[in-house]
Parts: structure tokens; sequence; C-alpha cells
């Protein structure tokens, strides 16, 4: 039958052809994301359960002993101080920005420096913090010299949980400034114009339109920045070489302790701990974004 008949052949080989299409685009994504996604997930999950290559659950009790109650503790403490922080503070910055010219230097300025910024962490963000508030940074030694203080203090404090706030908000403000001015920019004019056409002022349409409106976002945008903390590894390592005060740092030492030998798996079992977290968080995440689609398309 020729290709050019009017009858039955032609339309299901172009559907053939549209439904075929797409999905070997998708292809290179799919196997992108079965590597190092899917593959390493079910790793962790099934080694967390075997104990000297038999199944056991040994590392799953032992997740809820002091040491790593503390640990989850103060990974929990970290991300949701530093996701407060980032949240409030990126936040208001959010509101600074889109209130400006749309078009206008600053507005475009603060929107790449945001998105600099917020990728600016690991090992080079550590770095600068210890070269500039650390024992015998810059700032450490121009402040004892000028006004004789000690910023350091002597305490240690950058090594510890309050320095672990100050250089993750470091990055948690400006990754909040770029997922929460999509938010900001979906309020309608038209919702300000008929709010003051009934006589409602600033307050009130911020009270009973624009705080509303924004709640979803705002506490999505939150989640977000404390899945971004709990799961983030390279700048404590860095900044906390001794001790383990956070769930990554607890897994890296049960990889690579020369004292207690043999606890791969239970650093398999921490690993799964940590994603039934991030798991619940973002699920919350989403079911936020959902409400927040509702008005804000």
């Amino acid at each position: 039958m020729a290709l050019t008949a009017t009858g039955s052949d032609t339309p299901t080989r172009t559907g053939r052809r549209l439904s075929v299409g797409p999905s070997l685009a998708l292809l290179p994504f799919l196997v992108f994301v079965g590597i190092f996604l899917i593959i390493p997930t079910v790793t962790v999950i099934v080694q967390g359960f075997l104990e000297n290559g038999r199944f056991s659950l040994s590392n799953i009790e032992t997740l809820f002993t002091g040491t790593v109650m503390r640990a989850l503790w103060k990974s929990v403490v970290l991300s949701a101080s530093t996701a407060l922080i980032g949240a409030v503070i990126g936040a208001i910055a959010s509101y600074l920005v889109v209130s400006g010219n749309p078009d206008g230097l600053l507005r475009r300025g603060a929107v790449s420096l945001s998105g600099v910024l917020a990728q600016f962490g690991g090992v080079t963000l550590a770095f600068a913090w210890i070269t500039t508030v650390g024992l015998g940074g810059m700032l450490q030694r121009a402040l004892e010299a000028a006004f004789g203080y000690d910023v350091f203090g002597g305490s240690g404090w950058l090594y510890d949980m309050p320095g672990l706030i100050l250089v993750y908000s470091y990055f948690q403000i400006p990754l909040m400034v770029i997922v929460f001015l999509p938010a900001l920019n979906g309020l309608r004019p038209q919702w300000r114009e008929a709010a003051t056409n009934l006589g409602a002022s600033t307050w009130q349409f911020w009270k009973e339109v624009g705080i509303p409106v924004l709640t979803p976002p705002f506490l999505a945008s939150a989640l977000l920045l404390f899945a971004n903390a709990f799961a983030a590894y390279a700048t404590a390592a860095i900044l906390v070489s001794q001790g383990q005060i956070i769930l990554p740092l607890m897994i890296r030492a049960a990889l690579t302790s020369e004292v207690v030998l043999g606890q791969q798996n239970l650093a398999f079992a921490l690993a799964l701990e940590m994603v039934v977290v991030v798991a619940v968080v973002m699920w919350v995440y989403n079911w936020y974004l959902k409400r927040a689609a509702r008005w804000l398309q």
C-alpha cells in the first residue's frame, strides 16, 4: 500500500512517530536519572539492611542510639535555623528587588549575584570564611590591630555549630531570593488595584490578599532551604575537621575511620535516614507548591 494513501496505515505510522519521538528525546535524561539517582538510592536502601553480606536490622537499630540521634538533632537544628534565616532575609530581599524597575540594572544585578552566591559553597566557601574570620584571618587581624578586638574570640566558634549556621546562611539567603522571586512576580497588579478601589489600605491588602497568597510559596521555599542545608556536606567537612556533629560528617567517619573498621553498612543506614528525611520534606514542599499554583499561575 502506498504511503500517500488515505487509509488507516498513514495515521497509524504518524501516531507511532509522534509517540516514539518524545520518548527517545527523554532517553538521555532517564539514563542520567537512573545512574545518578535511582541506582544510588536503591544501593543505599539495600546495603543499609545488610551486615556481612546478610540481611540484618543491626544498622537500623544503631540509628536510634544516642550518638546518632544527637547528630540527627543537630542536623535538623542547623537546617531549620539556616532555612529560617535564609527564608526571612531572602524574602525581604526579594521584595526589595521586585519593587524596583523590572529592567533596571539594580534588579538584574541582584538576581545575577544571587544566582552566583547560591552556588558558591563547598570548599571554596569554607576557605573564604577561614581566611576572613578564622584564626589568623584578615578581618580578625585587622580588628585586633585596630581595636584590640578578637572576632575569633579564642573559642573556635567558626568550627562549631555557630560557624556552620553563619556560613550556611551565606548561600541560603541568595537561594531564597531565586526561588521566591517568581512568587512575588505572580502577585497580579489587578489585585492591588481592586483592593485600592474598594478602599483597602496597603496593610489591608497584604493582610487579606498578599500574605495569604504568598504563605504557601514562602513555606515551600523554606522547606527547600531545609533540604538544601540538610544534605550539604563539603562546607561542613572543611570547617569541622574533627568530630561528627551532623549526619553527613558521621557518614564520612563511618566510611573513612581508621579506628573503627567495617562500618560501611552503617554509613549506608545513615544515608538512608537522610534520604527518608529529605523525601518527607520534599513531599511537603511539592504539596505547598500545588497550593500556591492555584493562585500564582
